[in-house]
């Protein structure tokens, strides 16, 4: 059978590399314009080629994010982008407005287009209809059950490929599609500046008792109704293959280059570990300790078995679990001394113990026992961001290997 495409998030040219080192089959990312994720580095032409460039030599996929629900004046602008990204080489557009989908059809006729998860698609109709108009992939709406997702496969043409987020942030919001961050914070989620409203604090006042903040439960410090979960299937991946699926969907274009590189590793263990011996699989719980590394909030399985539940929600907190820290890159590595080369980008000192994890393979832990910076000077720690430093190692690494620790305290 063909093997499923594990997709990951690209919000800078750093975050690509590392998504494609650790796993992934193709990524997905956004321009300087007409994404929905503003606060991610995003994107510039020159970027763009360099990225393109190093994802296809790899003999990998990228996907340009055109995912915004445009006014008038972000349709005037369109035509001229899509001509300057024209000759890089994306291999789909992502999008989710019938105007630019025409847009598209018009400018660039030969894009492959799939339509985003903003547009809602939540029936097999639905998908059929994009089917029509040209579109080659519907990245299924977060509401759908796996049963739901069975029955569309089986009722759309074969050539329409189905994609779904299987890992990360999900929206209270229907689909993300969300008017809260307008009327809260005067910044549209929907043109790419949601300010993230949904996981602040609230209290219920009644009509006739102004300056009455009564918690919503019964707790002293008031509740984050909308507050979801992360997203996590890492234990469901059997059933998610044989729903249907053609691509898996991690979110996450304004997390960490080391939440990309981890969560896409463990995911592409899974997915390789099925695949290899279905019959014989079983499930790591290596796989899912390593996802509780990055930043991330408690995990769910959102709607795949069924409605959410209460459980789905986190009432107390709107706060991530960090228990680790991303401290350095390997940049090089001198297999005569057995010293790496490591750019600095959390403080660490001499006597820590590190893990350094790498894109096969088991991540292996050892103590600092010196450390020098790059005029060759011992030092006791490094404090200052992307600074270089040399320390040990006690088994080979190379390039883009990162090193992390247990938060101290």
């Amino acid at each position: 059978m063909k093997k499923v495409e594990l997709l990951a998030p690209a919000g800078d040219l750093e975050k690509l590399k590392f998504a494609v080192i650790y796993g992934a089959d193709a990524v997905y990312l956004g321009g300087e314009e007409f994404g929905l994720r503003a606060q991610a580095g995003n994107f510039s032409l020159e970027e763009m080629r360099e990225g393109l460039d190093f994802v296809h030599s790899r003999g990998k996929k990228a996907y340009l994010t055109v995912n915004v629900i445009p006014h008038n004046d972000d349709i005037e602008k369109l035509p001229q982008y899509l001509d300057e990204i024209s000759e890089l080489g994306f291999d789909a557009i992502i999008l989710s407005d019938p105007g630019v989908f025409s847009i598209v059809r018009e400018i660039l006729p030969d894009m492959d287009i799939h339509i985003s998860t903003q547009a809602n698609n939540t029936n097999w109709r639905s998908a059929a209809f994009w089917h029509r108009q040209g579109a080659k992939r519907i990245i299924l709406a977060r509401e759908l059950s796996l049963d739901e997702i069975r029955e569309i496969r089986s009722k759309v043409p074969e050539d329409l490929e189905l994609e779904a987020f299987i890992h990360g942030s999900m929206c209270i919001s229907y689909s993300g599609r969300c008017l809260l961050s307008s009327y809260m914070a005067g910044r549209d989620s929907n043109r790419g500046l949601c300010a993230h409203p949904c996981r602040w604090k609230y209290y219920l006042v009644e009509e006739k008792r102004p300056g009455q903040y009564m918690p919503v439960l019964e707790n002293e410090r008031g509740t984050f109704i909308f507050n979801s979960r992360d997203l996590c299937t890492i234990e469901f991946i059997p059933q998610l293959v044989e729903s249907g699926l053609t691509s898996f969907k991690i979110e996450g274009r304004i997390k960490s280059s080391y939440y990309v590189a981890t969560v896409v590793k463990a995911y592409r263990q899974v997915i390789d570990a099925y695949y290899s011996d279905p019959e014989g699989y079983a499930f790591d719980s290596y796989w899912l300790e390593e996802l509780k590394k990055v930043s991330h909030r408690e995990y769910t399985t959102g709607f795949y078995f069924g409605e959410a539940e209460e459980k789905g929600q986190i009432y107390e907190t709107s706060s991530y679990i960090r228990e680790y820290d991303f401290i350095g890159v390997v940049k090089n590595y001198d297999r005569n001394t057995g010293v790496a080369e490591i750019e600095q980008r959390n403080r660490f000192e001499v006597g820590d113990e590190i893990e350094v994890l790498r894109p096969k393979g088991k991540h292996f832990t050892q103590i600092v026992t010196w450390m020098e910076d790059d005029a060759g000077n011992g030092i006791t720690e490094a404090p200052h961001p992307q600074m270089t430093v040399r320390i040990p190692v006690q088994e080979e690494v190379a390039e883009f290997d990162i090193l992390r620790r247990k938060k101290k305290g």
